[in-house]
């Protein structure tokens, strides 16, 4: 589906392709690709046989490509609907800059890209008239603005979990957190390429980016060292989290080790005092050895609790 939005004296038209043809600054917004829209395209604008084939496949790396005409920008974010952060929803963006115009391609329905364009819409001065890298720079950083919700949630839920980890851990929790690091890796995977992209564009001569523009990409590329920031206090956070899951389970396994221990040395003097009175003797019949046998049974044990607590070690 393309939607396009037309800037011609000072006015903001949307529609369909047929504004395509018509005088003015352009952004054509393509959901859902396919490859008969996007060869149309294709001939319209002078866009790469390259670049279009990158659009109808999904999961490129962040990247810059500079072609005659145009520049190929790949971009991607993440967005969560859930309570759970690990269930992620991950959006690629593509973008082709012209010189007065706009091309962006994606796959799932972006809020953040229905913002903009209200907002295009609403103050096409404070926006479509800077220019259409203007367009690219809010674009850009409605998809990296999306990503520090997430993180949150990580961090979050990360302090839930090392709470309940030291009052009582459970092997859900070890699961749970492995769970988080895997999709902690995902997001760092994923936004760490960008930084390079993000660089590119806050340089002075790139073609179709003036240089007041990339003034503004160099804010996006501070959210973007933001993003990573947090994204090492969460890692770090998870390895706290890990460490004391390991250091909690360790410490219960020294208990039981240590009761069991206990257990043991009580009762194997007992066990050796009745296999020593339960001899077949006739002098271990008497009833002075009978008294004996029981007092040893009584206060062995007893003396040897007495001398573990003076220990310390109950």
């Amino acid at each position: 589906m393309i939607q396009v939005l037309l800037l011609n004296e000072g006015k903001v038209f949307s529609g369909g392709e047929e504004l395509l043809d018509q005088p003015g600054t352009r952004w054509i917004d393509v959901l859902h690709p396919t490859e008969e829209e996007m060869r149309r395209l294709g001939d319209r604008f002078g866009l790469h046989k390259l670049a279009i084939e990158d659009c109808l496949h999904l999961d490129q790396r962040p990247k810059l490509e500079e072609y005659p005409n145009h520049q190929f920008i790949v971009l991607q974010g993440f967005t969560s609907e859930s309570k759970d952060a690990c269930e992620l929803t991950l959006h690629e963006h593509h973008f082709f800059l012209g010189p007065d115009w706009l091309i962006s391609v994606h796959e799932l329905r972006f809020e953040g890209l229905d913002t903009v364009r209200q907002r295009v819409q609403r103050e096409p001065q404070a926006t479509f008239e800077r220019g259409v890298d203007f367009l690219l720079y809010l674009l850009a950083d409605a998809l990296m603005d999306r990503n520090f919700p997430i993180l949150d949630k990580f961090n979050d839920e990360l302090e839930d979990l090392e709470s309940a980890v030291f009052e009582n851990p459970q092997p859900e929790h070890l699961q749970r957190i492995f769970e988080l690091k895997r999709a902690l890796v995902t997001v760092r995977r994923v936004l760490s390429p960008q930084r390079d992209v993000l660089s590119l564009l806050t340089r002075r001569g790139i073609p179709n980016v003036g240089e007041r523009t990339a003034l503004y990409f160099r804010d996006v590329y501070d959210h973007l060292v933001r993003l990573h920031e947090q994204i090492d206090a969460v890692r770090d956070l998870l390895g706290n989290v890990m460490d004391g899951y390991l250091s909690m389970i360790a410490n219960r396994t020294n208990d039981i080790t240590k009761q069991l221990t206990i257990f043991s040395t009580i009762f194997l003097p007992l066990s050796f005092i009745t296999g020593f009175f339960g001899q077949n003797f006739d002098f271990l019949s008497q009833r002075g050895f009978f008294w004996l046998m029981m007092v040893s049974v009584v206060g062995l044990p007893v003396g040897l609790v007495f001398w573990f607590k003076s220990k310390q070690w109950i």
